[in-house]
């Protein structure tokens, strides 16, 4: 594949889930402001709780099917077998059903423990048993996901994603606004429902022959699933674990109302990066996967996802750093002002995320499984600490310090590794990218501690600016203009009126 056309499926991928990720910021927009205002920070607070307790449980459950599902999926289409299709796509479908069920007995068991391992008393027993619900959807969602995303639909990806999100909005804020804080577990049990029902819908419309699967066959692909699905689910389990760890933590030292201020940021600083992110595990990780055995090839692929997630995140993530208290006013309200120092630590860390996650992608699509967990491991051993450490230090600010940390770390870890599996390194254009970057983020970030407000602000304003011009010059010259998916394009135009390539004509845009 040419590196022109790479490119172009790149964008293209991140275009549409970054599409659909925009589509769940409104919506998300109206959905966080909606819980603030009804819940005030102490309820934001439960209601970040109990999202850590559903997806933790999911990803001890789900055993990563997910992932390891799209892996088996894409395999099977690859091999253009219709049988092998219908086979796996039918024991995928089982499996996940099987394993939603035994999630949902396994919540529904502990639900007193888990009240009050989280809460420190039994009061929220019956709404921890309310989320096993919730549980089960999520997983048979996952499955159905899986499948989507394995056939390579990204297009039915993002709109299922959309569409799932915008009828759990529909549904779930009444029942808050209706009941409060104790509307909050039936809100998430329904946002579930709105997804299995439009994973369903979208997952039907796949076009696969009818499979007679045997016991034997049954045991043998799950067995499959289960095997690579593994070391998906430690990582899941061990991401969502210190997720759940730290609220903990900041909810004991801290207390409720921090607890609220700390999901807050940690949701706002998701909201940009997370689309990037999205797209790698949409698309860039099966053509990774794909490709892994041809080193130069995978290592090609992994700096070109790093150039592209790069350019769409610096702007984003320094506009976030300099208007970080005017988001947080946007996105809530003025009671969670407090949270805005907290925000801008979390946007390094996911800068760093950005960076990491496409040399990370190397150990998963190696199939190295005790590679990976021991990467892991490390990382979650060395997060939590520095929670412990930096929120007995610093306060609640320590949290994001934290966050930023372990990703520091993560990098260190990752990039030797990478190395070792497939002789990979930086290109010199990222390696310039990611210095020049993080140096214009350091300096947005410090200006806040060293110079009055209005000036930082001005300065991060200048950042913002050059950046994001820089990053469209860039992506210019990668991806022709013709070749930009249409809605991206369009904004392109829009924005870069003024810009030129390099032999000095005006850029045609008449076509658009």
């Amino acid at each position: 594949m040419k590196a022109n056309e790479s490119y172009h499926e790149i964008l293209k991928s991140s275009a549409l889930i970054g599409g659909s990720q925009v589509a769940n910021i409104v919506i998300g927009i109206v959905r966080i402001k909606a819980m603030a205002m009804l819940l005030g920070p102490a309820g934001f607070g439960l209601f970040g709780l109990y999202g850590s307790i559903q997806n933790l449980t999911q990803s001890i459950a789900g055993m990563g099917i997910n992932s390891s599902g799209v892996r088996q999926i894409a395999e099977a289409a690859g091999s253009d077998d219709k049988a092998r299709i219908a086979q796996t796509a039918a024991v995928l479908r089982r499996t996940a059903i099987i394993l939603g069920l035994l999630g949902a007995a396994l919540l529904l068991a502990f639900s007193r423990q888990i009240s009050q391992l989280t809460f420190g008393s039994t009061e929220h027993t019956a709404a921890v048993s309310l989320l096993s619900i919730a549980v089960f959807f999520g997983l048979v969602s996952g499955g159905q996901g899986a499948l989507i995303q394995g056939m390579r639909r990204i297009a039915d990806l993002a709109k299922m994603n959309v569409l799932g999100a915008f009828f759990g909005l529909c549904a779930g804020i009444p029942l808050v606004y209706f009941f409060g804080q104790k509307g909050v577990a039936p809100s998430l049990v329904v946002v579930a429902a709105m997804s299995i029902l439009t994973s369903w819908w979208y997952s039907r419309k796949i076009d696969t022959q009818p499979a007679h699967v045997t016991l034997s066959q049954v045991r043998q692909e799950a067995s499959a699933l289960l095997k690579l699905g593994s070391a998906f689910m430690a990582s899941g389990l061990m991401t969502m674990g210190v997720a759940y760890a730290v609220r903990i933590m900041v909810l004991r030292r801290v207390g409720f109302e921090a607890t609220g201020l700390y999901q807050t940021a940690w949701t706002l600083g998701g909201l940009y990066v997370s689309f990037i992110l999205g797209a790698m595990g949409a698309n860039f990780y099966p053509r990774l996967t794909a490709s892994i055995h041809n080193h130069p090839e995978a290592n090609r692929l992994v700096n070109e996802q790093t150039l592209i997630g790069l350019l769409l995140a610096g702007p984003g993530v320094l506009a976030t750093l300099t208007f970080a208290p005017l988001v947080i006013m946007l996105f809530y309200s003025a009671k969670f002002g407090a949270s805005a120092e907290l925000l801008r630590w979390i946007c390094l860390g996911n800068a760093l995320q950005v960076v990491t996650w496409p040399m990370g992608f190397i150990i998963v699509a190696k199939g190295n499984q005790k590679l990976f967990f021991l990467a892991e491991f490390s990382w979650t051993v060395v997060a939590i600490a520095l929670a412990w450490l930096c929120l007995r230090w610093f306060g609640l600010n320590g949290a994001g310090i934290a966050f930023f940390g372990s990703y520091v770390f993560h990098l260190f870890l990752i990039y030797p590794i990478s190395r070792w599996m497939t002789g990979f390194r930086w290109s010199r254009e990222n390696a310039q990218n990611t210095v020049a970057f993080l140096a214009l983020m350091g300096l947005v970030f410090g200006g806040f501690y060293v110079v009055p407000v209005l000036w930082a602000t001005g300065i991060g304003m200048l950042a913002t600016i050059a950046s994001a011009v820089y990053s469209m010059r860039v992506l210019l010259r990668l991806v022709p203009l013709e070749r930009v998916p249409g809605h991206v394009r369009r904004l392109f135009v829009t924005l870069t009126s003024v810009l030129r390539p390099k032999d000095g004509r005006s850029v045609d845009c008449s076509h658009v």
